[in-house]
């Protein structure tokens, strides 16, 4: 029969779980709610924070937004499934499904040779960074991950649906992938398969010769430098390998699993690592990135303490009444929100939230030439700026 007269299918991977399936189902549900939160808030972070619209941020944002895309191309399927007591799936949901999860990998392993691209340039070529990485090829580079594979992606399902004759609608496992279609087809399938091998060898040995350059040309670099040019890269790297490595062992497994026989492999395990690379980047990129970038985890702490978050791009430190070797009074605005405020030494109250710009803070006008008040007046000062930092950060 053809495949547009099958109507469902029956995934036959999920087992019969018994009441414990609400222990499951709440399991599920608290790591998708984790993985929305922590990617949204990330992207909130690096989209509001002027200080974070660098390429590697940038490329950052992406790779997060492509998890949430992932995360959501499954999970919520997952929660229904789970309290199903049968699993079954709409024939166009299902094809549906199978664009998403093809879409995410493949935008996901570009992203990632982007992103060595990216500290390829940071790392060899850091006087020319800022004339190679130009606003106009950060879009280009993004345009790129995005498109080809959402547009190949559909080629693929259209063809796939339109030209399977399907004689089974058992799918052995716990969500829909192109190539268990296939297998369910009785008639010649090789066109669709080796279009489907196109499309995914094309994607994985594109992005890994664009990896495999830059991090020798980086190693490189890095056996030949400083002890400081070697701190830096390890710790602008480590981040961007363990993310590849993470999706790379993934995928690589949901590969031959789909292209060979593993029934000798544990049913749970064969599940597990079938769902790995769809759950576990989307869990680690954020944590590992979070974690990892000062930037990153200093601004995300001062979101999470601090609902009025202060952008630093938009503060301005203004002196006024300068005569060495005192300061007369240091006065810090804030311009974002068409207002000035005060940096005092000790935090603001509620009814001291819009002060004048030019109050004085700290006053030093006696005794300018006592030298006992000229390094008070410079420890205050620093104490203050220590202050204002903070204020700002939090």
């Amino acid at each position: 029969m053809n495949s547009t007269q099958v109507s469902y299918f029956t995934l036959a991977a999920y087992l019969d779980t018994g009441p414990f399936k609400y222990l499951y189902f709440m399991i599920v549900m608290s790591l998708y709610i984790f993985i929305v939160s922590v990617n949204v808030m990330l992207i909130v972070v690096i989209c509001v924070n002027r200080s974070l619209h660098e390429p590697m941020y940038i490329f950052l944002c992406s790779l997060f937004v492509n998890n949430l895309y992932g995360s959501t191309g499954l999970f919520p399927f997952l929660l229904v499934q789970i309290l199903s007591d049968i699993h079954t799936v709409s024939a166009p949901f299902c094809f549906l499904q199978i664009y998403c999860v093809y879409t995410y990998g493949a935008v996901e392993y570009l992203n990632l040779a982007i992103m060595s691209y990216d500290r390829y340039l940071a790392i060899c070529y850091p006087l020319q960074y800022n004339t190679h990485m130009t606003s106009k090829k950060i879009a280009t580079l993004i345009a790129l991950t995005w498109l080809y594979p959402l547009i190949a992606c559909i080629v693929y399902t259209i063809y796939l649906h339109s030209h399977s004759q399907l004689c089974g609608n058992v799918i052995n496992k716990v969500y829909c992938d192109g190539h268990s279609i296939v297998k369910l087809a009785c008639s010649d399938s090789h066109l669709v398969n080796a279009l489907g091998l196109i499309l995914c060898f094309g994607v994985i040995f594109g992005a890994l010769i664009v990896i495999i350059y830059t991090y020798m040309n980086i190693f490189k670099v890095c056996f030949s430098g400083s002890k400081q040019t070697r701190q830096k890269a390890v710790s602008t790297c480590t981040p961007h390998l363990a993310s590849l490595f993470s999706f790379s062992v993934g995928a690589s497994f949901e590969l031959l699993q789909s292209r060979f026989n593993l029934s000798n492999v544990p049913i749970m395990m064969r599940i597990f690592l079938s769902v790995y690379f769809l759950t576990f980047p989307p869990l680690f990129n954020p944590v590992m990135y979070g974690l990892k970038m000062s930037k990153i985890r200093v601004i995300g702490k001062s979101l999470m303490a601090n609902t009025h978050t202060i952008q630093p791009a938009a503060v301005a430190f203004r002196v006024s009444s300068f005569s060495p070797p005192v300061f007369h009074h240091l006065v810090w605005t804030k311009e974002a929100s068409g207002h000035s405020t005060t940096c005092p030494p000790q935090p603001l109250s509620s009814q001291e939230q819009t002060l004048s710009p030019n109050r004085t803070i700290w006053p030093w006008t006696q005794q300018r030439n006592n030298t006992r008040h000229t390094r008070k007046a410079f420890s205050e000062l620093s104490r203050l700026n220590e202050l204002c930092w903070d204020n700002m950060t939090n």
